[in-house]
């Protein structure tokens, strides 16, 4: 007997063999057992769930945080021949009553709603009288309150288990730590579920890092000319205000950049985010507002003109990047106004203290990983407890080293001293040791009289916090950001610690430039450089684009860059060779073969 998740995921969405993880997740969830799955953007996360629900009796309820992911999955879902809807606020009374009906009659497979409206008694009750296939929290690190994306509402989850115990659910992110996995299972009471973790790791993006020293849009105008011109990209900028002086400044450099932040009208956020899906190389500028649940795949550029405020929201920012697997840039300039300014504000918000001293040490980390000499990409894995056991050769560290000094004393001194003092204090304090400095809490704790009482005046205090950011992001030191900040050693500081290894450290100068990657060793971004392929890949194109604007879609939906790469490559001639292209199912082969058929077939006539 045919498995029938398998036989969904090469009918319906045209995809040949399951990757990674994804089969064992589906058969799971089809069990009707619970799972946490965290898997890089790209992935493949959401036919874990979509699958399941299609095979499963009833309804798959997709819990969301934003409006902008619920339209455009279910827009994609629909042009499959799935049958899925939304309900949020965009609708009017009369529609969202429809899709209630359809829900109580079993005439759905995947329901997507907001984690409010989901909690609101009249929706449970609705649910009461529904058949529920499954729960799927997607965006689940938003229930962690000590994480960058923290939302109250979906704390109230955990009443799905007590309401509706027979019905699984499956939690996913692409984005957690190790507190924050353990808060996700806590907080949605998801005991029993397996964890399953994909890796964090996505090859195709470039990461790219230097030092602002007041020539920051013109390093950004020379970085799009060069390696994106007339490409999609985000721009990410602290202020609201910067947003709109570079999307000005950009526009003014000749190209389609459009502003996105929290200060503008629903109605301008809503047409600039549709012209980015739609559109091709537009560049948003936007606040970190943007982006969450944003599914365009062609994405080919991020940069930050400010630091981000942890190596989390870094990570799901570059994330939107390159989700085709296609080569992608993570650029970033930063400078020492940006912690101020991100201090200031932690400072003025309403947190408690155990918050702002998790938020503290978060940009302390972010910073660390901005000054690494090391690979990049093995730093940011380790930081979600991935590993990489060999440089990526594919970040700027990799591609043009950076000055170094020997800090092998230094870091010994560094990690003495927090030896010394217990490892029960934060950075500050181990720097006032290391600097002499006596003060009522040194003088209480009698550290004054410890060995490694001001052997650190070589270095100024700024110094030696560079000197921690950089231990920490090595992985010599973690801080406990659960507890009150302080510092502990880990196994990796014992050879340092006994002379048994060197350790060189980024010198805090200003940089020549940001490092370039060297695009030989890239994928090229167009399908082919022979002249005919290339007229046909933008015939191919301006086919998707036309029928995605009748439809009201962004092209995207219609087929993916890679699948009309397959189609420059293989020339499909008969229905049959173009139903083996990957992305092709049942439904888009009979919509759209034909019309695809034909371009190929002009463009042979007439080449």
């Amino acid at each position: 007997m045919d498995d029938p998740a398998l036989h969904i995921l090469n009918s319906v969405f045209g995809y040949p063999a399951f990757r990674d993880q994804q089969q064992r997740i589906i058969t799971r969830l089809i069990a009707g057992h619970d799972a946490v799955v965290l898997m890089p953007t790209g992935g493949g996360k959401s036919l874990c769930y979509q699958i399941p629900a299609i095979v499963r009796p009833g309804t798959g309820i997709v819990i969301s945080p934003l409006i902008a992911l619920m339209q455009n999955q279910v827009a994609a879902l629909l042009q499959l021949g799935v049958r899925a809807a939304f309900l949020n606020s965009t609708q009017d009374a009369a529609t969202a009553q429809t899709i209630e009906q359809q829900l109580q009659r079993g005439e759905l497979d995947l329901l997507y709603v907001a984690p409010e409206r989901l909690m609101t008694p009249r929706f449970l009750t609705l649910l009461d009288r529904s058949a529920i296939a499954l729960f799927a929290i997607d965006e689940a690190h938003c229930v962690s309150q000590w994480g960058h994306d923290f939302r109250p509402e979906y704390i109230q989850l955990s009443v799905l288990h007590q309401r509706y115990p027979q019905v699984p659910r499956i939690a996913l992110t692409a984005t957690a730590d190790g507190p924050t996995r353990q808060e996700i299972m806590k907080q949605l009471a998801l005991h029993n579920a397996e964890l399953f973790v994909s890796g964090f790791d996505r090859p195709n993006i470039c990461y790219r890092i230097a030092q602002n020293h007041d020539k920051a849009r013109e390093a950004l105008l020379r970085f799009i000319q060069t390696d994106h011109d007339n490409e999609a990209g985000i721009v990410y900028c602290l202020s609201r205000n910067k947003v709109d002086q570079t999307a000005t400044w950009l526009q003014g450099q000749g190209f389609t950049a459009l502003p996105y932040h929290a200060g503008l009208s629903a109605e301008v956020r809503q047409q600039h985010q549709d012209r980015f899906l739609k559109e091709d190389g537009v560049i948003i500028v936007a606040t970190i507002a943007f982006g969450m649940g944003i599914d365009k795949p062609d994405v080919r550029f991020v940069a930050h003109l400010n630091l981000p405020k942890s190596i989390e929201a870094y990570y799901q920012e570059t994330g939107r990047a390159g989700r085709d697997g296609r080569p992608a840039d993570a650029w970033m300039m930063y400078g020492l106004q940006d912690v101020i300014l991100l201090k200031q504000m932690m400072a003025a918000s309403e947190a408690d203290a155990a918050h702002k001293r998790v938020e503290h040490h978060k940009l302390e980390s972010m910073l660390g990983f901005a000054e690494l000499t090391g690979c990049r990409r093995q730093a940011l894995l380790a930081y979600f407890s991935d590993h990489l056991d060999h440089p990526c050769g594919n970040c700027d560290n990799c591609l043009s080293p950076v000055a170094t000094w020997d800090a092998t004393v230094v870091a010994q001194k560094a990690l003495s001293c927090v030896h010394r003092t217990e490892q029960r204090f934060g950075v500050n304090y181990v720097i006032d040791v290391l600097l002499k400095h006596a003060t009522p809490r040194i003088v209480d704790n009698r550290h004054d009289q410890l060995s490694v009482y001001g052997i650190g005046a070589e270095l100024d205090a700024s110094q030696w916090r560079s000197v921690f950011r950089q231990l920490i992001a090595r992985g010599f030191l973690t801080v406990d950001i659960q507890g009150h900040g302080n510092l502990c050693l880990t196994e990796q500081c014992r050879p340092l610690l006994r002379g048994e290894q060197t350790l060189w450290l980024r010198h805090d100068t200003k940089p020549a430039a940001v490092a370039r990657k060297d695009r030989t060793a890239q994928p090229a971004i167009k399908p082919a450089a022979k002249p005919e392929t290339n007229t046909l890949w933008e015939a191919l194109r301006a086919c998707r684009k036309r029928l995605a604007s009748e439809l009201g879609l962004p092209p995207y939906v219609i087929f993916h860059d890679a699948t009309l790469m397959q189609m420059c490559e293989q020339r499909p001639t008969t229905r049959a060779h173009f139903a083996q292209l990957s992305g092709v199912g049942k439904t888009k082969l009979e919509r759209y073969a034909d019309v695809f058929l034909e371009v190929i077939k002009q463009h042979y006539e007439t080449a």
